[in-house]
């Protein structure tokens, strides 16, 4: 049979990856195979409960909190386990701070590996063949292409995560957010800040 032929599966789904994905999940529940309400909830727990907000907690606790950030910069594992941050992906978190002397990113070069209690599902070209590759032989030129431009003065280090190491970006806490509570520290930290190929936002 060609591989092209209509009668072919791969015929059936859209080309667009978010729309194969939910033509998959249609077939599979008129199937019977899966239950709605039980991949609702999979998705809310990941989008919600295990997303980028997780880490941005940690990381506005560590710039509101001297005294937390030495510790977790010290050894994460323990206190982001007592945040209720751990199990699977998740099981042993090195913080690495960005000062303005180093600014910090984190690549998987063999897979994917990716702190997901704290950041949440990974995004698509943090596995891309691509990215793997290009972060570690010209990082500046990546950070350049995600908008982020350092002073020559400003040394890149990238952070290679393993399935029993994984990395937490602490990005420079922003001027002008002196007094702000952890809340609204929160909502300025965004998930490319904690890989490092982002910046948190600043204070409207």
């Amino acid at each position: 049979m060609p591989h092209d032929d209509d009668d072919h599966p791969h015929a059936l789904l859209p080309p667009d990856p978010a729309l194969r994905v939910k033509a998959l999940e249609t077939i599979l529940v008129r199937k019977g195979l899966v239950d709605p309400a039980a991949l609702d909830e999979i998705i809310d727990t990941y989008e919600n409960r295990i997303g980028p907000r997780n880490g941005a907690r940690v990381v506005a606790r560590a710039w509101a909190d001297p005294e937390f950030k030495a510790a977790l910069l010290a050894d994460a594992t323990p206190l982001i386990a007592d945040l209720g941050f751990y199990g699977r992906q998740g099981e042993h978190v090195v913080v690495v701070e960005n000062t303005p002397a180093q600014h910090n990113m984190v690549v998987c070069t063999l897979c994917s590996c990716y702190p997901w209690p704290l950041l949440g599902i990974p995004p698509g070209w943090y596995k891309s063949d691509a990215y793997r590759a290009r972060a570690v032989r010209e990082p500046r030129k990546v950070l350049a292409e995600f908008g982020v431009t350092l002073p020559p003065e400003t040394s890149v280090r990238v952070w290679d995560s393993t399935a029993e190491v994984r990395y937490l970006v602490l990005p420079m806490r922003p001027g002008g957010t002196e007094g702000m509570g952890e809340d609204d520290l929160a909502a300025l930290v965004t998930r490319d800040s904690m890989i490092g190929t982002g910046l948190p936002g600043v204070p409207s």
